[in-house]
């Protein structure tokens, strides 16, 4: 067994016994890496406060919050073991399970296991005003930006666009940038529009309509059917969520989810879960969109088995 298998293994008990359990060792070597995304969207925030409250529940744990390239990247790495929680959108889940290797994953990734879906991704598509954009035909010719490559977000650009009779050739200039980025280029006039998928109130784009009007393009039911993927839902971007958006605007939704793997031990994972839904006020404190984060029927609900860890949970609170 080599070193870093090691620490994994090490991993997996102390967390178990630093959750209740017993008391850790003084001198035990605990290492939780909590998988997040770009520092500009809203997986970090929130991995930032989990792993906080990760790091007051295990005494002596070395507990980190990696910013990555989001779900396709988490998903991987925790295939490889370099993590023991991350986010995710549901469909790139969906991918990884069944090894599409055309978004990122050269195999199936059998190792993983869900911890809980959690609150909805937005899509949120924004474009400049002066742009001219109103509806998503409308980029047709326009320089858009769709996310870091292979991104969840990026997947979800295919999708949507594709839905709408849109490929990447269509726009005149396609980038794939971060949240950050993305609304630096539309400030600074090098782009039209970014298609972002995150929960409400991302960072990035409430500075970019606090400094410019923006349009916040509609996507329309009847598109989200036509994505024919059930990980995709009808939802409604509430009006006032950013500056100068006074209506509700339709769009789709996407289920994240809280995701380990099979080499975490079930007590650690019980530990984890049950650590995350005894602290949702943290979360909250962190970044709104954790506040619609339930621990209802839903947060058992995955393209994937869950943790056995998890399940045990769920039994105790009568949901499974």
């Amino acid at each position: 067994m080599n070193r870093q298998m090691m620490k994994r293994h090490a991993l997996a008990l102390c967390t178990a016994i630093g959750l209740g359990l017993a008391t850790v060792p003084a001198k035990a070597e605990t290492f939780i890496t909590v998988l997040t995304g770009g520092t500009s969207g809203v997986y970090y925030p929130l991995g930032v406060a989990l792993s906080n409250v990760y790091g007051k529940a295990l005494p002596g744990a070395k507990v980190t919050a990696q910013a990555t390239k989001a779900s396709v990247e988490n998903l991987n790495l925790l295939q490889a073991g370099r993590g023991e929680i991350g986010f995710t959108l549901g469909d790139s889940l969906s991918d990884a399970w069944k090894g599409n290797e055309e978004v990122g994953f050269k195999q199936k990734l059998e190792k993983l296991r869900t911890i809980a879906a959690i609150y909805p991704n937005y899509i949120q598509v924004v474009a400049s005003k002066d742009s001219g954009i109103k509806t998503l035909a409308d980029l047709k010719g326009k320089r858009v930006s769709v996310g870091a490559p292979k991104s969840g977000t990026e997947l979800n650009a295919r999708a949507i666009f594709g839905a709408a009779g849109l490929a990447y050739k269509d726009f005149a200039k396609t980038e794939y940038l971060p949240f950050g980025e993305s609304v630096d280029l539309i400030k600074n006039r090098q782009l039209d529009a970014t298609l972002i998928s995150a929960g409400l109130g991302v960072a990035a784009i409430k500075d970019l309509s606090a400094s410019q009007e923006v349009t916040v393009v509609s996507i329309p039911a009847d598109l989200v059917q036509k994505v024919g993927d059930a990980a995709y839902i009808v939802e409604t971007i509430p009006a006032n969520t950013y500056p100068g958006q006074t209506e509700a605007v339709p769009t789709a939704a996407v289920r994240n989810l809280l995701v380990s793997h099979s080499g975490v031990s079930d007590d650690a994972a019980y530990a984890m879960t049950k650590t995350l839904f005894e602290n949702l006020d943290a979360l909250a404190a962190a970044h709104v969109a954790a506040k619609q984060i339930k621990l209802d029927q839903s947060a058992t609900q995955s393209p994937v088995p869950l943790h056995a860890g998890a399940i045990k949970y769920y039994k105790e609170k009568g949901l499974m």
